[in-house]
C-alpha cells in the first residue's frame, strides 16, 4: 500500500510555499521532493499534479519523473 498523505502533508504545502515565494529554482526543488516521496511509495502524485496543473515549473518537475497529465 502506498503513502497517500504525502501530497497533502508534504508536497502540496511545499509547492504552495515555493510558488508564493516565486522561488526561481522550484522546478528542481520540487523534482527532488517528488523523487524522495516516490521512493517512499507515494501513490497520490496524480492528485498533486492536478492541483498544480497551471504552474509550469511544477508540471515540469513531475514530468522529470514520467508523471504527466493526460491529454
Amino acid at each position: 500500500m502506498g503513502w497517500g498523505s504525502a501530497g497533502t502533508k508534504i508536497f502540496d504545502p511545499v509547492a504552495r510555499a515555493l510558488i508564493a515565494a516565486d522561488a526561481p529554482d522550484r522546478e528542481t526543488v520540487l523534482a527532488d521532493v517528488i523523487g524522495a516521496l516516490r521512493a517512499e511509495d507515494w501513490d497520490t502524485e496524480w492528485d498533486s499534479l492536478d492541483l498544480f496543473r497551471d504552474d509550469a515549473p511544477t508540471v515540469r518537475a513531475f514530468a522529470r519523473h514520467g508523471i504527466a497529465a493526460p491529454g
